[in-house]
């Protein structure tokens, strides 16, 4: 009677699935347009395919040099006219700033492209003005390194689940993890459609680091439930895991919610680079909060409770005549 009256995670748990897939068809969408137009599923910085990314920002401190907001028009004309008509081009901040994203350009061209720039723009914060250039060789390197750093870190998880846990435990956590790093990429898949953003090299780091996150607090759910287990090993599998996820939640809760102050400050403060890296970390972080209580949990109680018969109480059974 007491438990029907308290929060239970496993009774909307397909309604937890029927989100997670939702949002993960959604973002698998998104990368097959991103596919489509750009040949990756992400839009990649040069970081990774090499390029030349020129930052270049007016300076307001003198006399009419921000009056107007920089016309995108006019820069397109500029790169046209030297056959780089194809380059990404992103205003930043407060209007009065811009990036551009173009294939490698020798010193020789970067000098000559900025200096046709500043007859655009105007005079010029030389301590703004931010240029580089990473080769199409160099890049390719760091693509696959990148790769091969998410695979190996799945790897190790993978085998450090295997060894503490079941292995149905460490299937749902993998499946949780893998959660995570499909939904963080489809929201990025979204965001560079639609506003152009790029993902770097910084982006792997976001995305080991949401895996770390994401794998300790499933850990701690799950250890809550083989404690449970042992306590009560009569109680039905769909109590045990409420039972441990209410115990677990306030921790949860907490932990993210002090970790996500810190990344809504780099945000809201921090540079542009630093703003994308925080930007995956908080989606990262608040979508493996949420898979580990309704995603790896629920998936648990499921699979248990269809694949190991309830325990019958002996003593409570009816005895033969």
């Amino acid at each position: 009677m007491v438990m029907s009256k308290v929060w239970r995670v496993t009774q909307q748990r397909t309604l937890w699935w029927s989100i997670s897939v939702g949002v993960i068809l959604a973002g698998l969408a998104a990368m097959a347009i991103s596919w489509v137009q750009t040949g990756y599923p992400l839009r990649p910085s040069i970081d990774f395919i090499g390029g030349t990314r020129l930052q270049l920002e007016r300076d307001c401190g003198r006399p009419g040099g921000c009056e107007q907001p920089i016309d995108l028009t006019q820069i397109r004309q500029v790169l046209a006219a030297r056959g780089l008509g194809d380059s990404g081009i992103q205003i930043l901040g407060n209007q009065q700033a811009v990036a551009i994203r173009t294939r490698f350009l020798t010193p020789e061209a970067r000098a000559a492209l900025q200096t046709e720039l500043t007859q655009v723009l105007g005079p010029l914060d030389p301590q703004a003005t931010q240029i580089d250039s990473v080769g199409a060789t160099f890049g390719e390197q760091t693509l696959k390194g990148g790769l091969l750093a998410l695979l190996v870190s799945f790897a190790g998880i993978g085998v450090y689940l295997w060894f503490r846990f079941q292995v149905d435990y460490a299937v749902f956590a993998f499946v949780a993890l893998l959660h995570d790093v499909l939904v963080t990429m489809g929201v990025f898949a979204f965001l560079g459609l639609v506003a152009g953003v790029q993902v770097d090299s910084l982006f792997v780091v976001a995305l080991l680091t949401i895996i770390g996150f994401s794998v300790n607090d499933t850990v701690v759910i799950y250890d809550r439930v083989r404690e449970v287990l042992k306590e009560n090993p009569q109680l039905p599998i769909n109590d045990v895991v409420d039972q441990a996820v209410r115990q677990t939640l306030g921790r949860s809760i907490n932990t993210t919610l002090t970790t996500l102050l810190s990344l809504v400050a780099i945000v809201l403060f921090g540079g542009e680079t630093l703003k994308t890296f925080a930007l995956a970390l908080i989606i990262g972080f608040l979508t493996g909060a949420y898979s580990s209580i309704f995603i790896a949990s629920t998936l648990l109680a499921w699979w248990r409770g269809r694949t190991i018969p309830p325990r019958v109480d002996l003593d409570a059974a009816p005895k033969s005549p």
